[in-house]
């Protein structure tokens, strides 16, 4: 009966860790999921820096210098100097 009692355990201790592996908390799919948010969230972080990094150096642009800002006036706003004549062109 000893004989065959530890076959038994051992295959029952198999099934659940092979059940652990493809049903449970770390299984496979799981973390192949967790892996494809974690790419997701990366990329989206990614993006989010390069927006940050654009803006603080537009902040640095309008502390530091007249430039930026009266080019902003001009594109955004219309802003046109005194004596200066606006001309608009529409390429084709």
């Amino acid at each position: 009966m000893a004989s065959r009692l530890v076959p038994v355990v051992l295959l029952v201790l198999l099934a659940a860790l092979h059940a652990q592996l493809w049903l449970g908390r770390g299984s496979i799919p799981r973390v192949q999921e967790m892996q494809r948010q974690l790419a997701a969230q990366t990329a989206a972080n990614d993006q989010a820096r390069q927006a940050n990094e654009r803006l603080n150096s537009e902040v640095h642009d309008l502390k530091e210098g007249l430039d930026m800002v009266e080019e902003k006036a001009r594109s955004e706003l219309g802003m046109v100097k005194p004596n200066e004549v606006y001309v608009q062109f529409t390429p084709r």
